[in-house]
């Protein structure tokens, strides 16, 4: 089962790191408080959220194809269904 180990950094980046079965992965996600407040239930880290978002991507794909720099938004894009999978997590 991967790690994931999630570092704030400046103007809502934050960097996250991977890592599963001896390989790292490095990434910079962009989670504004919009997007805390559009995904996630009230009272919500964006670290929680972060935290989930990658959890919800590594079971769909590996850690090799997820994009090394995104917004959180971008999930959305690629599966509708982040939105509602995601808070019902968090929830």
């Amino acid at each position: 089962m991967a790690t994931i180990h999630i570092e704030p950094g400046a103007s809502s980046k934050y960097r996250v790191t991977i890592d599963d079965r001896g390989k790292s992965s490095q990434f910079t996600v962009t989670a504004t408080s919009e997007d805390v407040a559009r995904y996630a239930p009230a009272g919500t880290t964006p670290e929680r959220l972060i935290h989930a978002s990658f959890e919800f991507l590594l079971e769909r794909e590996p850690a090799s194809s997820i994009l090394s720099s995104f917004a959180l938004p971008v999930i959305e894009r690629y599966f509708p269904e982040y939105p509602r999978v995601i808070r019902e997590r968090i929830g």
